[in-house]
């Protein structure tokens, strides 16, 4: 007998996939969470029946949010992770040898337990020194550390239900404080095909807050319309302005110095949804 996954993705839009096994499934304190493994992807970290992240293309999510941000400031020492359980941006925030510590706040520590079983070539940078976990509220994290992070980096899931919070205004305006004076933030930002509207708010908001704030895109084939938009704010340097000369070869399979630039090329559809 054959099993699928059927992902209901939006409310009309689904995606299906043929699962080998189900490694693991549990109800946790937060959210229903499960790790399958599939035919087409690999393992998958799935959490409230989405899609979060596959072996097969996680590698282009986790290298865009990161390196994008990082590679924009010109030495950023300390960054904070808000969300991102998996552990796919903290493997390639440490990457950078400027930064001397990562701080990833995950609200629910499931996530980062089986993903650190079942998912270790995403999670395998949690066990780095420079990395430091800290279980509880994004939110109130970023309330309560003013003026101490060079780059944020907001890696959260669709915003509904726990999520919901990270995605507005008075939470961007949190983040500007708790950046340093040339602080840069990036969250990822739904898909401007399916989510318009959500897409043209969070880009407005950001931009309400920061002096620079641009969208950029990534092509990420499990994500809805597999056309993802990121929202990148910035208090002083232009991530469009970055010397790609200066960008060292990072062991990547996306992200590249010309993409730096190429990116932020937006489809005329775009720039009409964040005009």
């Amino acid at each position: 007998m054959e099993m699928w996954l059927k992902e209901m993705q939006l409310k009309d839009v689904a995606m299906t996939y043929k699962v080998k096994e189900t490694l693991v499934r549990k109800k946790t304190e937060f959210q229903d969470l499960a790790i399958i493994d599939t035919e087409a992807f690999g393992r998958m970290l799935i959490l409230d029946g989405i899609v979060q992240t596959t072996v097969k293309d996680e590698f282009v999510y986790h290298e865009m949010i990161s390196h994008i941000p990082l590679f924009t400031h010109l030495n950023p020492k300390k960054v904070l992770v808000v969300g991102g359980g998996d552990g796919g941006v903290i493997r390639e925030v440490l990457k950078h040898n400027s930064v001397e510590k990562a701080v990833l706040c995950e609200i629910d520590g499931a996530v980062i337990e089986e993903c650190k079983k079942y998912l270790p070539e995403i999670s395998c940078g949690l066990e780095d020194p420079r990395c430091e976990l800290f279980i509880g509220d994004g939110i109130k994290y970023v309330k309560e550390h003013k003026n101490e992070f060079d780059v944020i980096i907001v890696d959260s899931t669709d915003p509904f239900s726990i999520a919901e919070g990270l995605f507005g205004g008075n939470f961007y305006k949190d983040i500007s404080e708790a950046l340093t004076e040339d602080g840069i933030f990036v969250a990822q930002t739904e898909t401007p095909f399916f989510l318009p509207e959500t897409v043209k708010k969070v880009f407005n908001d950001a931009k309400n807050i920061f002096p620079i704030t641009k969208l950029f895109m990534a092509a990420i084939p499990t994500y809805p319309g597999g056309y993802w938009s990121f929202t990148i704010g910035s208090k002083k340097y232009d991530p469009e302005a970055v010397n790609i000369s200066s960008i060292p070869n990072l062991d990547t399979k996306y992200y590249t110095p010309e993409l730096h630039k190429a990116c932020f090329v937006l489809p005329r559809y775009v720039q009409n949804v964040i005009k």
